[in-house]
């Protein structure tokens, strides 16, 4: 099984999925935007996951591998490849087929509730509700075709499908708590106090269990998306 990785800062790596993977031998390679543009053939594939990331997909002035990056996840969803986005790669999938990313209502960060959204005809279930870690500031429209799949208070639009390899998700299920530290360390000028923001020591206060079981829900995604593999 060969898993390729689109990483666009050193701080958001794949948490809880490397050690998923690693136990399906799965081999996994990366492309680090912050280092090399270098996208592979897409042909040797079985999935492709899009991270996050502190940038725009707007940043295409700024940041022009946005473009190129936007294009292998456009060709790689044609193609039939899984691709899985988390959080800006969530963005990302929406931008590369047309949908519109901008600035949500708020900001969401922390440990908060996303409620399923009610779906038939084989798409990924969510439980009804369960409470996951966010970190993002801009949300997006839904692509064409897409399957709404969960929501939240502050976030309508938390988690779709398309066909049946194509999933993102706005918020993360791969955070442990040695990735959780990472983004506080790296992020924390945007912990300021809102209603959906908080604050660096509720974050740090989280119990081990918090994280298991969003860990526990990643690997069903990835069930799901690499059935055919695994």
């Amino acid at each position: 099984m060969n898993v390729h990785i689109l990483q666009h800062v050193p701080f958001e790596g794949i948490g809880s999925m490397e050690p998923w993977l690693r136990k399906r031998a799965a081999n996994i390679t990366s492309t680090r935007f912050f280092e090399s543009w270098t996208l592979p053939d897409l042909s040797h594939l079985d999935l492709v996951i899009a991270m996050g990331g502190p940038m725009s997909v707007n940043d295409e002035a700024e940041l022009p591998w946005l473009v190129e990056e936007k294009a292998f996840i456009r060709t790689a969803i044609a193609q039939g490849v899984p691709v899985l986005g988390i959080c800006l790669g969530a963005q990302l999938i929406a931008s590369a087929l047309g949908a519109r990313v901008y600035a949500g209502r708020q900001r969401e960060i922390g440990w908060f509730e996303i409620e399923a959204v009610p779906q038939a005809g084989g798409a990924f279930t969510f439980p009804p509700s369960t409470t996951v870690f966010h970190w993002h500031g801009e949300t997006f429209d839904l692509p064409a075709g897409a399957v709404h799949l969960a929501r939240s208070a502050a976030c309508a639009h938390q988690a779709f499908q398309i066909g049946r390899n194509v999933i993102g998700l706005q918020f993360h299920l791969e955070t442990t708590p040695e990735s959780a530290e990472a983004i506080i360390t790296h992020c924390r000028e945007e912990l300021v106090a809102d209603t959906f923001v908080q604050t660096e020591a509720a974050l740090r206060a989280v119990p081990p269990v918090a994280y298991e079981r969003i860990n526990a829900l990643m690997g069903e995604v990835l069930s799901y998306l690499l059935r055919a593999v695994v």
